[in-house]
């Protein structure tokens, strides 16, 4: 299994799969500053860091989903 923090580029198709969002919602959650900033590679190339993504998607999930407090199973 990969080190969870380690540093892994991934390209705009993976987080578009990863996260099943557009291109343009992607650039509107960076610019309102609910999702991971992309890492500039070059003069025409970003990348994101696999970890951030990661990360976003459980924040996500963890948002996403009904606490269970004081629950009897």
């Amino acid at each position: 299994m990969a080190n969870p923090t380690s540093t892994t580029f991934i390209k705009l198709p993976a987080v578009k799969e990863r996260t099943s969002l557009s291109t343009s919602e992607i650039y509107r959650r960076i610019e309102a500053g609910t999702f991971p900033t992309q890492v500039k590679l070059g003069a025409k190339a970003v990348a994101w860091l696999e970890h951030e993504i990661n990360d976003w998607i459980n924040q996500t999930i963890t948002a996403g989903r009904p606490t269970t407090n004081n629950v009897e199973a």
